[in-house]
């Protein structure tokens, strides 16, 4: 098994005053050359936007976006026809395809903390498509809730790429096993504390992982995770 240790810290960040960001990768003025992508994961940003404000219209083409909301609430609008409010609980999905036009805002009632995740896709130039599901994180008590998928077997959101996002909150030592063998694992710490092939990561930290099929997590302190499973080719 081979790591990669991606500290909250050292994250690059950007302060607008109605946004806060923190980029796991090189994105917009921050550029580390270590950290262009893993496989096919090329963007983890962690924004809060201020309420009532957030990003105009603005295009993307040939890239799968996931959204997951932390807290708070955003509208969304889109060129396809897409349109709604994402909620703590949701997870959005939109394939940017042959291209699109979206706008992403903060409700009026709170901040919203998210993360946007973007996924190089398996095939380019697809018609451009939007959903979005509410997923109970009851079903993700101390195992596994998948919830973007390349399938149809999860009840989970389909991603146009051999890739898996899962959602796990532990209290107790718990394990990995990957969906793709040819896979790579991005684990990031929501919250909480957890040790990995002897590292410690908490709040924010990360972990890349490869050449595995499985790992073990030591939990040290209850602990929210994201694994976001990729093609490293």
């Amino acid at each position: 098994m081979n790591t990669i240790i991606h500290k909250a810290n050292e994250r690059g960040n950007v302060n607008h005053g109605w946004l806060k960001a923190n980029h796991s990768f090189s994105f917009a003025n921050y550029y580390d050359p270590k950290k262009e992508q893993f496989g096919t994961l090329r963007v983890l940003n962690d924004d809060v936007v201020e309420a009532g404000f957030g990003f105009g219209m603005h295009p993307h083409n040939n890239m799968e976006i996931v959204t997951i909301p932390l807290k708070g609430a955003l509208k969304h609008k889109d060129s396809s026809g897409g349109e709604g409010v994402i909620k703590t609980g949701d997870v959005q999905i939109m394939s940017a395809g042959k291209g699109i036009m979206h706008s992403e805002m903060a409700t009026t009632d709170e901040d919203v903390n998210l993360f946007q995740i973007w996924v190089f896709p398996k095939k380019v130039n697809i018609e451009p498509r939007y959903d979005q599901r509410f997923f109970d994180e009851k079903d993700r008590e101390n195992k596994w809730q998948i919830v973007v998928s390349p399938n149809e077997v999860h009840n989970a959101l389909w991603i146009n790429q051999d890739a898996y996002f899962s959602l796990g909150n532990f209290d107790t030592a718990t394990s990995y096993k990957l969906n793709n063998e040819n896979n790579g694992v991005y684990l990031m710490v929501i919250e909480g504390e957890i040790e990995i092939d002897g590292n410690t990561l908490t709040n924010r930290d990360a972990i890349g992982i490869t050449d595995a099929t499985d790992f073990q997590i030591n939990v040290l302190q209850p602990a929210k995770l994201l694994a976001i499973e990729v093609p490293m080719k």
